[in-house]
């Protein structure tokens, strides 16, 4: 399909402006579209800049061209995190009507047990409104805390952090695994890569089948496009 309409053999179109798509799946053509994966270490914000100075997101890839941070992670939070100028998957990856999962191994205070986990999955009433897991496990318990899995298909401000001080405990450490099925063990604190157009393209695949990309292309020139998908 070449912007909602049956293509045909030899058919030419403009990579910039076209939405190109197989089986209803996004292809990355775009020549200017730049996808980055980054791990990002604890301390540096989810933000294209700050005020008071801090270390951003941007200032550890390329500068040019711009790109912005798919979602957030919190400062105190650590993990996976796309940037992107692709206002198209972000929007895909963020809104909640497309349900991509995060995944997230969580430290916690405290000896948790698989009741605990089963009420993360069961809902937990915040200030904000009721908060799911769509799945969490407890992966051990030791002398330090308990070691949670805990996957997520929205992203409220620091919703996970909350969700567990409903248990009783507190959050030591998070990390945020996956991103949909996207992962990397390999990725240290600051490093990053370039995702591959495979990669891209099964990204726009992952979440609810049946919810399309939007077919009118998304801008991302400002952070106020990237607010769906907050901290955690």
């Amino acid at each position: 399909m070449v912007d909602g309409e049956l293509a045909i053999i030899g058919q030419r179109v403009d990579p910039a402006t076209a939405t190109v798509e197989i089986d209803r799946i996004r292809l990355p053509v775009r020549p200017d579209a730049v996808y980055y994966l980054l791990y990002k270490p604890v301390g540096t914000i989810s933000t294209t800049s700050d005020e008071l100075g801090r270390e951003s997101v941007t200032d550890l890839v390329p500068s040019e061209p711009q790109v912005y941070p798919v979602g957030r992670l919190d400062a105190d939070s650590e993990g996976l995190l796309i940037l992107t100028n692709d206002g198209d998957l972000t929007h895909h990856l963020t809104h909640p009507r497309f349900g991509v999962t995060k995944t997230y191994t969580v430290l916690t205070t405290g000896r948790l047990k698989a009741s605990h986990a089963r009420r993360l999955e069961a809902g937990v009433d915040l200030d904000d409104g009721l908060a799911r897991a769509t799945s969490a496990r407890v992966v051990d318990v030791g002398k330090d805390g308990t070691l949670l899995e805990v996957v997520m298909n929205e992203g409220r401000n620091r919703e996970v952090r909350r969700m567990v001080a409903e248990l009783g405990e507190v959050v030591l450490r998070l990390v945020r695994t996956a991103i949909g099925e996207l992962r990397d063990r390999d990725l240290k604190p600051k490093s990053w890569r370039e995702l591959t157009n495979a990669e891209v393209r099964r990204l726009y695949a992952t979440g609810i089948a049946g919810s399309p990309a939007e077919t009118v292309r998304q801008p991302c020139d400002n952070d106020a496009d990237l607010g769906v998908d907050s901290d955690e």
